[in-house]
């Protein structure tokens, strides 16, 4: 007999244990412990008619994993768990997941607000391919809430919130906007990516549908790719009727390497966003640094609306380096505990500057629009010691000083002509 509760046993656990339990209060087959993986391309039934109801949805079970998969199945309830959503929909990756939304909802003739600020595949979207689907795209000025409602009241289709941004880490007062969108009907869609569902619900603050890169800090490990869809089942069914048309499915190997990464979400969480504070805060006293971007910070602008909003500050801080980019290859190369590679939310730490990183599809140009300078770098803090990360950036800069201390007394010496001049007569 199984004594295991059911999923309403959850609904009093804290996120940890729905990050461990969410979607596997089941029974698998063999009696497994962990979900298994489900390869089979399509799945047979002896009764026509029971085939049927299954297809139309009528009756439970699986006819084609493009359509739905037990693996992936249960991952879409994890999630479910942790946003604490009535419906989701995975998909390939990240990408494919906004993609979708953000073609599931708009046509020709409709308008989208968001803003400036967005992850820069998702700018490329705005600014490239939903132009030629013509639809009207306005974006606002991030920090600009009353620009944001203004364009709202004008009348819209979506609107696309992403709190905390890539890689600024701008915070949108996400209650606020919902209700200026909620005045003219439009679907408010949120990336909640860089917060993950730990510290950052945003169903709960009335947002309709919320998409995660399940690729990041969801699977944690670097090694995946998977986009993560939830709201209610309403919106949920074009979403999915979309995905099944156009074929962006997760895989279930996929799928159980996300699963897998999420169990352990909170501890890693924990220590990432333990260590990022450490690094803000050592980078805000850093003659070198001539901003830093963390909402956990007190002189965050948004610091006030992220305590209100959000759980915990998230694991990404962002910088920019006096010198720009010039600095950012002398510094980089030199850390010891870190990747410099295009991702984030791995157990790893990943550093990285905007123009290879977040917004390597934009020119740079698009980049310096939009506010993203050539010195800005990325960090996604790992799950390393907190005190060999800091000692890994003291070191970094200290060789960056040592560096330009170099360049000054080269240059500061005499060149072989000037020291060879005649004394005049």
């Amino acid at each position: 007999m199984n004594n295991k509760p059911d999923s309403a046993g959850l609904d009093n656990a804290g996120t940890g244990t729905r990050a461990v339990w969410g979607g596997e209060q089941v029974r698998h087959p063999y009696n497994a412990t962990q979900t298994p993986i489900v390869v089979s391309a399509a799945y047979g039934y002896d009764d026509i008619d029971v085939w049927y109801d299954v297809a139309l949805g009528k009756a439970p079970g699986f006819i084609y994993s493009r359509m739905s998969n037990p693996t992936v199945e249960t991952l879409e309830a994890k999630i479910c768990e942790l946003e604490k959503a009535e419906s989701a929909v995975a998909f390939s990756s990240g990408m494919a997941a906004i993609s979708s939304v953000l073609y599931t909802f708009l046509a020709h003739g409709n308008r989208v607000v968001s803003t400036k600020d967005s992850y820069g595949g998702t700018n490329k979207i705005f600014e490239e391919f939903l132009p030629r689907m013509g639809v009207d795209v306005t974006l606002c000025e991030t920090f600009d809430h009353d620009e944001i409602e203004r364009e709202v009241a004008k009348g819209c289709q979506v609107l696309y919130l992403e709190t905390p941004t890539n890689p600024t880490l701008k915070i949108l007062d996400i209650q606020r906007l919902v209700s200026a969108a909620k005045r003219v009907g439009a679907v408010v869609v949120a990336d909640n990516t860089f917060a993950t569902p730990l510290n950052q619900n945003p169903l709960a603050l009335g947002v309709d549908v919320v998409i995660h890169s399940a690729t990041k800090f969801l699977s944690g490990h670097g090694d995946v790719l998977g986009g993560l869809v939830c709201g209610v089942e309403s919106l949920m069914a074009k979403v999915r009727h979309y995905r099944e048309i156009n074929g962006a499915a997760l895989d279930p190997f996929s799928a159980y390497l996300i699963i897998r990464g999420m169990k352990t979400l909170a501890l890693r969480m924990r220590q990432q966003q333990h260590s990022a504070r450490a690094l803000a805060e050592f980078l805000s006293n850093e003659p070198l640094v001539e901003s830093v971007n963390y909402p956990g910070l007190p002189g965050h602008p948004n610091h006030a609306v992220a305590c209100a909003q959000m759980r915990g500050f998230g694991a990404i801080v962002s910088f920019v380096l006096v010198g720009g980019m010039d600095t950012v290859k002398v510094l980089l190369p030199r850390l010891r505990f870190a990747h410099c590679a295009g991702n984030l939310g791995a157990v790893e730490t990943i550093y990285g500057p905007a123009r290879t990183t977040s917004h390597v599809e934009n020119t740079l140009e698009e980049r310096l629009a939009l506010g993203i300078s050539e010195g800005l770098v990325r960090v996604s803090v790992g799950i390393e010691d907190t005190d060999d990360l800091l000692d890994d950036l003291k070191q970094a800069f200290a060789y960056v000083r040592r560096s330009r201390h170099e360049q000054v007394q080269v240059k500061t010496q005499p060149s072989i002509n000037e020291s060879c001049t005649e004394v005049p007569n």
